[in-house]
């Protein structure tokens, strides 16, 4: 794939998979690999938070990029986010990374105390050190991480010639637009929000890599297609009805990735697990949303795909 066309597209944030016991299971990393390639999505985005990434240790992180790339190597793009609390954790995991041929690492800032930008662009350029041959992406996602990007910030890691571009995950699709343009050509701009999507689109982003792209691909795959062809109009009608299986799934009280995992058991036959404690699993009463929101995607694919 070309540089930048490799980066262009729908790339689901890959789940934390389970075995009955709550141990990170290799088979079944392999099998949503595999479903995934089968729903055409450009690629894979791994270990950020949809995997759970805060509440696994390095070597279950390393152990599930492995069985990532022992199915996706040479068939999709893999983002690898290697991002932990400290800097050495965070060069392990991108060296390793690069080590099995990931396309880009990311890293989102270090998170609970506030650095200043310095120390900030300090921490991912040594992580991109680490992987002197890889692309860096820099993960954009002030609601959580606590800072924001700003374009000071951008152009002094625009000076490391491995910086690629950004995993947008704030909420004014503005930024996108701003980060394009300071970017120039070849800087790639992914729309992060999932209920935004068709937005990011239209203001300059590249593609979208998302939490709940995994349960539901050919409706995200869908709006992409009908932007690239300037079809708006048809494209925000999935986008709505997206957003309302978003909104239906947060009104659980079990985490979204529980749900999701439940609603990939119903729809697709995989079985990923539970979500990692303090992340709540599904409730009894949960149960009706779930095949609630089931109905809702297979009316959506029926209709739109």
């Amino acid at each position: 794939m070309e540089k930048k066309e490799k980066y262009q597209g729908i790339i689901p944030a890959f789940y934390a998979c389970y075995d009955e016991r709550g141990e990170v299971d290799p088979d079944r990393v392999e099998a949503l690999t595999r479903h995934m390639i089968g729903k055409g999505v450009k690629g894979l985005y791994v270990g950020g938070s949809s995997g759970e990434c805060i509440y696994h240790t390095v070597e279950e992180r390393k152990l599930t990029l492995e069985h990532v790339m022992k199915e996706a190597r040479g068939k999709l793009t893999v983002i690898a986010h290697v991002a932990c609390n400290n800097t050495a954790q965070s060069r392990e995991l991108a060296a390793h990374a690069e080590s099995l041929g990931v396309d880009a690492i990311a890293a989102i800032p270090p998170i609970y105390f506030h650095l200043p930008e310095y120390a900030i662009a300090a921490y991912w350029n040594d992580i991109s050190a680490a992987a002197p041959r890889t692309d860096f992406l820099i993960y954009n996602i002030p609601q959580l991480a606590g800072v924001a990007l700003t374009l000071p910030l951008l152009r002094e890691m625009k000076k490391n010639l491995r910086v690629r571009g950004v995993k947008n995950s704030s909420m004014p699709v503005q930024d996108i637009q701003m980060f394009k343009m300071e970017g120039g050509e070849d800087f790639v701009v992914f729309n992060g929000p999932d209920e935004q999507l068709t937005a990011g689109l239209a203001m300059g982003a590249d593609g979208g890599i998302g939490g709940t792209y995994g349960v539901m691909p050919e409706l995200y795959l869908r709006i992409k297609e009908l932007m690239d062809a300037g079809r708006i109009r048809e494209a925000r009608d999935i986008q709505n009805r997206v957003d309302a299986i978003i909104y239906k799934m947060c009104s659980c009280k079990g985490n979204l990735y529980a749900v999701i995992k439940k609603i990939l058991s119903i729809r697709e036959g995989l079985e990923l697990g539970g979500v990692r404690a303090p992340l709540p699993n599904l409730f009894p009463e949960d149960m009706d949303t779930v095949r609630e929101c089931v109905s809702m995607i297979d009316e959506a694919a029926e209709r739109f795909c």
